[in-house]
């Protein structure tokens, strides 16, 4: 999980999300309104967004509030990671954004599931000594 995660005003605009996002290397963005998470953007929601749009004069009118996603996957601090990992997945979800009494805390992603599984797999099947002949 990112704790402390960088999230962004639904009144900003889509270009400025954008610059966050690859400045800070994220793909998503939990997004505020009135001091209140409401919801999530994701690079995927703004590209498909700025190439929807991409015959507008100008691409800085368009909003984070254009491209987000309300029905975003909240879950709270407390909740088991494998119960989370598995919601994601038969959700086909990339991010679930991690609260504790109703405020945000950080946001736990695919990547972040892959990072645990690799560190689990390395613990249960260590890689053989040097030396070692292969099996």
């Amino acid at each position: 999980m990112t704790p402390f995660p960088f999230s962004i005003q639904i009144t900003a605009s889509l270009l400025e999300a954008e610059q966050l996002m690859k400045a800070r290397n994220f793909r998503h963005l939990p997004v505020m309104a009135d001091g209140r998470l409401s919801g999530v953007l994701s690079e995927r929601d703004v590209r498909s967004a700025l190439l929807a749009h991409r015959k507008r004069a100008d691409a800085s009118e368009l909003r984070v509030s254009d491209a987000y996603r309300e029905d975003a996957y909240v879950v709270e601090a407390s909740m088991p990671l494998d119960q989370v990992a598995a919601a994601m997945s038969e959700r086909h979800i990339g991010s679930a954004i991690v609260t504790k009494d109703g405020k945000l805390v950080g946001i736990f992603t695919s990547t972040d599931a892959c990072r645990a599984l690799a560190r689990v797999l390395r613990e249960r099947f260590p890689p053989p000594s040097p030396g070692t002949a292969a099996a």
